[in-house]
């Protein structure tokens, strides 16, 4: 019997061992409805979740997200648009511009992020580009300037057509830029907005937001959360787009093609699932030392050409090291803060980015110095002669001239 009691004991503190070791791992990702889905770190753009990140679906309304991102980069917000014949008859939500109202920026910005409105993604597309279709190949560049590789864009509202597609990676990377322009994010979390009266129309026109994580009498409010975009038609399914920030560090979930409409839940389950287990690590600050270089005569500081930040798992202990370029730096000259190397970043042998080094202090080599002499020489050579010369023919002249009035 004793011996019983000791074997249950010993089993006890096992299991009590055992418990510990399963709190201390990361929790396991939750589970989202949506067909493409991902959580991405916005300050180094590293994927936290995935699903299907990479296949393309129809994004509906969240194509806005571009839209608005091209017309923070073009446009000022109190420019004044004049609407056009096409944008008024826009399938769809809209919020019923007429042709030739004018209405600035600002007031469509605020119709194209809280209402959804596909007229005014149009007037807006028209006032940048001349068309839509002009805008469309506007809005495929800049996609593909910020990584996006699996996205195509036919119009400026996500109305649906077989060929409009993007997925849920370029949703996030494009969101990643969207979220650094403070304006976004004001009109973003505005919950409710009006739209003074035209020179079309003579009541104002109420909006209100229909993202519920920024609205705090919902079952879905969520604090950290900077705003986001839905989408949604019966052939592309419901989509969503958000940004959250925390303790400094800013997440993106994008969901696409989500048939269950969970996608509120779903975002909210995701950005905690991320702060929970993940941490933002800054390794390096602008001008910060981040190693000496020590080779014969030469000894210099190197320091970080920029910020330098990285993500970890918050239960990982490792730390991340850095690798020099191997460079013979003794025969070069450079002024301080040129850069002169480049660092590799790596954490648990996986490498997690490069930094630019700059020098600490100025570095002439002894052969840029004679050379440097020996030009300064040539110079001083050059204009010694110059002088000689000129004088020697002004004594001339002058001679000459003497001996001319003599000879009168």
């Amino acid at each position: 019997m004793k011996k019983l009691y000791i074997f249950l004991i010993a089993l006890f503190f096992v299991s009590m061992i055992n418990l510990n070791t399963v709190k201390a791992e990361s929790a396991p990702p939750p589970k989202v409805s949506a067909d493409g889905a991902v959580l991405m770190d916005a300050t180094t753009g590293e994927i936290l979740y995935e699903k299907n990140i990479d296949k393309p679906y129809p994004p509906a309304s969240t194509t806005k997200i571009m839209t608005a991102l091209l017309t923070l980069e073009k446009c000022k917000l109190d420019e004044v648009v004049t609407v056009g014949k096409k944008p008024p008859l826009a399938d769809g939500s809209k919020i019923y511009i007429y042709e030739g109202e004018k209405l600035k920026v600002k007031d469509l910005l605020y119709a194209l992020l809280l209402s959804s409105a596909n007229d005014c993604a149009e007037a807006l597309a028209e006032h940048i580009s001349g068309s839509t279709k002009d805008f469309a190949k506007l809005m495929n560049e800049r996609a593909q300037e910020l990584g996006c590789k699996n996205t195509n864009f036919v119009n400026p509202n996500g109305l649906y057509d077989d060929k409009h597609r993007t997925t849920a990676r370029d949703l996030a990377l494009i969101m990643r830029e969207l979220v650094k322009h403070p304006e976004y994010t004001e009109i973003a979390k505005t919950l409710s907005y009006k739209i003074a009266p035209t020179n079309k129309s003579k009541l104002e026109r109420p909006l209100w937001n229909g993202n519920k994580l920024i609205q705090k009498a919902s079952m879905y409010y969520y604090a950290n959360c900077e705003g986001g975009k839905t989408g949604y038609t019966t052939q592309s399914d419901h989509s969503y787009v958000a940004s959250s920030i925390k303790n400094g560090q800013r997440l993106i979930v994008a969901l696409i093609h989500d048939k269950k409409k969970t996608f509120f839940p779903d975002s909210i389950n995701l950005f905690n699932y991320g702060y929970n287990n993940f941490e933002l690590v800054k390794m390096y600050s602008k001008g910060d030392i981040v190693s000496n270089y020590h080779q014969n005569n030469l000894n210099i500081n190197l320091l970080a050409a920029n910020d330098f930040y990285y993500v970890k798992d918050k239960n990982d202990t490792s730390k991340a090291t850095i690798n020099l370029e191997n460079k013979d730096l003794t025969s070069m000259s450079f002024k301080k803060a040129d850069a002169v190397l480049d660092a590799s970043i790596t954490l648990k042998d996986k490498s997690i980015g490069k930094l630019q080094l700059l020098s600490g202090s100025d570095h002439v080599t002894s052969s840029i110095n004679y050379k440097l002499f020996s030009n300064n020489m040539s110079r001083v050579l050059t204009t010694v002669i110059s002088i000689t010369l000129s004088t020697i023919v002004i004594v001339f002249v002058i001679i000459r001239k003497k001996k001319v009035r003599a000879n009168n």
